[in-house]
């Protein structure tokens, strides 16, 4: 029985310390038109879309007056006209603030029904596949240890010596 516990620990031990070696990659949640404008009339979405890169993970958090104003994703034809009758999706939960996840990898088109979308009300994304994360140049003998070498090491060093002294305790118990 506690051969069994121990063995559990060191493979929860090793368990936590791959995690903790894998890098992160965050998702962006995105207030539609800004924190302090929102999803609202007399705003160009175009503008505020453009130099953006949206990724597969990515949020769309739509703010917006609740009793005038809603959120419906459409197709590229509905889009261009501002046609709401037959909406893919409609976002609108009510409360003014509807978050949209963006977890497929394609063109997204958003338009306020009710007349406001040929006030501008219309938002068109595009969503992308995150870029793959840099390489790691060559280690340079001769320059010495840089910060950034420094901290790389110490995210595979110290998740390493906390699983080799798991295992090793471990070891010892069982003998």
């Amino acid at each position: 029985m506690e051969r069994s516990k121990t063995m559990m620990m060191a493979v929860a031990a090793v368990g936590l310390a791959l995690v903790l070696m894998v890098p992160q990659a965050d998702a962006t949640r995105y207030i539609v038109g800004g924190g302090g404008i929102g999803w609202t009339t007399n705003v160009n979405y175009t503008v505020w879309a453009r130099g953006k890169h949206f990724y597969n993970g990515d949020w769309l958090f739509f703010v917006y007056d609740r009793n005038q104003m809603n959120v419906l994703e459409v197709n590229k034809t509905d889009y261009e006209s501002c046609n709401a009758d037959h909406p893919l999706h409609n976002w609108t939960t009510g409360a003014g603030r509807d978050v949209v996840p963006l977890n497929v990898t394609r063109h997204y088109y958003f338009i306020s029904g009710k007349g406001f979308c040929y006030s501008g009300m219309k938002l068109a994304v595009r969503v992308e596949n995150p870029p793959p994360p840099p390489k790691a140049a060559p280690l340079n003998e001769k320059s010495g240890s840089s910060p950034s070498s420094i901290v790389y090491r110490g995210q595979l060093v110290l998740p390493a010596a906390f699983a080799i002294a798991a295992l090793w305790d471990a070891f010892v118990r069982i003998w």
